[in-house]
Order: structure tokens, then sequence, then C-alpha cells
């Protein structure tokens, strides 16, 4: 459970940060004094999930590791959230670019070095 419970906390942290950050992109006439600060309360939602995150984490992970769980997971949402809520399309370019982050999360985490 050590293991897991941080990357479910990421997750989840993750989802609300994405939607602070992108999700008023789907409302392009909001004034943007009330989308900022709309922003910063889901965004506070986020710290909370993700501060215990890393100090559970960080008894079984090195901070790199979980910098790199956070980024592959952050992409992932990102990916779903801009095909599901933005309704924007993946090109091939983008997978291939996020497939080379993978690749860099794989050697951070099992690399040959």
């Amino acid at each position: 459970m050590t293991y897991a419970l941080p990357v479910l906390l990421l997750i989840a942290s993750n989802v609300f940060m994405t939607a602070a950050w992108y999700g008023h992109l789907k409302y392009p006439h909001a004034p943007l004094l009330i989308v900022i600060f709309a922003s910063w309360g889901i965004a506070l939602i986020e710290y909370f999930l993700a501060v215990p995150a890393n100090r559970i984490g960080h008894a079984v992970y090195s901070t790199a590791q979980l910098k790199t769980i956070q980024e592959v997971i952050s992409l992932a949402v990102f990916a779903g959230f801009s095909v599901l809520f933005l309704k924007e399309s993946l090109t091939l370019n983008h997978l291939i670019g996020f497939s080379l982050i993978g690749l860099g999360a794989f050697v951070i985490f099992k690399g040959p070095f």
C-alpha cells in the first residue's frame, strides 16, 4: 500500500491541477479574474493531495522517482482531459513525444546505468 497510495494521490491531484490549469479554456468568455480565483481554489485541493502523496511516497521512492511518476501521470491525465473535456485530438506527434517521455521514465526506474 505504501507504493500505491502516493500514486493514487498523485493521480487525483493531477486531475484537479489539470482542471485548474486548462478547464477554463472551455469558457473563453469568462472574466479572467473569476477564472484565476476559480483555478486557484481548484489548485488548493490539488495541494491537499500532492503534498501528502510526496510525503508518503518519499518513504519508498526517491524524489526523482516521485517527480517522474508525477510527470507521467500528468501527461496521461492531460491527454485524457484534452480529448474528453476539451474535445481536442491527440496527434501522432503527441503520442510519439509522450512515448519518449515514458522512455525517460523507464530509464529513471529501470535504466541500464
